[in-house]
């Protein structure tokens, strides 16, 4: 889990291998609280920064933000967005209209509306909830033993093959033999995180829109955004990716500075250090500023800027391409559905919880990747974790 986003991203990184493979050192869950209270904040001062400064230029020099909960609150600004409107958006709206508990109303969403002087909407930005990071990261790992243990088993294979003095491709192998020797693989692999001799590929594991802004304006003013970044030398776009058919947006990886002077004034002159009490730290030791929380962080981070029209913007939010359908349907798919991965989402989701709980220090790794568990063991874990009772009928 290497979240480029993040500017603790290698620290991050190490504690994570540490926790995959059941081997936490003492002070690594006060270095997750650390890390996603100062990572969060300068994460989301950056966005507030960046996004700030392309809406002032090419929008609105007055526009106000709006703090939201709720995907719903998102969706019940399109209908304030400027342009025409073709039947299409009409014709989703109305849909919206009549039925908004059908359009995800209700999900979480921590984000920031952006809204000119007329109250239109022309932008957001967010940061993905750690459930879905978790779901991402996972299936970036997942992807990535899927053929470290499918490398194993062909090795398997092979070596059968040299036995019976056969070429691979003319080795006949039952459906039985080949389902022993995956999971023969996959049980190798699980004692190689039990050993401690497990190390990612950080290209596999990598993930840089943690952090995300979205702009919505005409063809022509979204390609003058463009060019403008491109001409920033404060900026470097290192990713472009375009998407077509009933979905049509630019998405733009930019690797950026943030301002260590600004955030750590903002964070003491705001007393932002009041939200994060009761979260494994000290209120003594918030007070002091974010300044001894910066210690081997990086000068710039990676986020996504998504440029897109209004009418695409509509047709993502509840059209054919609706974000929540996309979860959906990448939840479902999944090549590799073995023990391991399960572990890892699991291992994932608790590695944040202790991050977000008052929990200053934990003992063992409760969930281990050679394991096996169920959602309402994680459930208890957590609970455990913000000091929850467990809900049970039987005394």
């Amino acid at each position: 889990m290497y979240l480029t986003s993040f500017i603790h991203r290698e620290e991050l990184l190490r504690i994570v291998e540490r926790w995959l493979c059941a081997n936490p050192e003492v002070l690594d869950a006060a270095l997750l609280t650390r890390i996603f209270i100062c990572d969060g904040y300068v994460l989301g001062q950056t966005l507030e920064a960046a996004i700030g400064e392309i809406l002032r230029n090419f929008h609105d020099p007055n526009f106000r933000r709006v703090p939201i909960r709720s995907k719903g609150e998102l969706r019940d600004a399109l209908f304030s967005m400027a342009g025409d409107r073709s039947r299409r958006i009409d014709y989703l709206l109305g849909r919206y209209r009549e039925n908004p508990e059908y359009f995800f109303y209700q999900t979480p969403y921590s984000g920031v509306l952006c809204l000119d002087e007329s109250d239109r909407f022309i932008g957001s930005y967010r940061i993905k909830r750690p459930k879905r990071i978790a779901e991402k990261a996972n299936r970036r790992i997942a992807s990535w033993i899927f053929e470290t243990v499918r490398d194993r088993a062909q090795s398997l294979a092979r070596g059968r093959a040299q036995r019976w003095g056969v070429p691979l491709d003319r080795l006949i192998t039952s459906p039985e033999e080949m389902e022993r020797e995956f999971i023969e693989a996959e049980e190798s692999l699980a004692a190689s995180f039990q050993k401690g001799q497990i190390r990612f590929e950080r290209s596999s594991i990598t993930i840089n829109d943690v952090g995300g802004m979205k702009v919505i304006g005409s063809k022509e003013k979204l390609q003058a955004i463009e060019a403008a970044l491109n001409c920033d030398p404060r900026i470097i776009v290192s990713e472009r990716q375009s998407f077509h058919g009933n979905y049509e947006a630019l998405s733009l990886t930019l690797d950026i500075a943030w301002d260590p002077e600004a955030v750590c004034r903002k964070y003491r002159d705001l007393r932002i250090w009041e939200k994060f009490v009761n979260r494994g730290i000290a209120a003594s030791e918030l007070k002091k500023g974010l300044e001894p929380f910066l210690e081997n962080s990086e000068e710039r981070i990676r986020v996504e800027l998504m440029l897109c029209t209004p009418e695409s913007m509509v047709e993502s939010e509840l059209g054919s391409s609706m974000h929540e359908e996309r979860i959906i349907a990448q939840r479902d798919f999944k090549p590799y559905r073995g023990y391991i991965p399960t572990n890892v989402e699991f291992l994932l989701e608790y590695i944040f919880a202790v991050g977000f709980s008052p929990a200053a220090k934990i003992g063992a790794i409760p969930i281990k990747l050679w394991g096996r568990y169920l959602p309402d063991t994680l459930g208890m874990f957590v609970r455990e974790l913000f000091e929850l009772p467990e809900y049970d009928l039987f005394y």
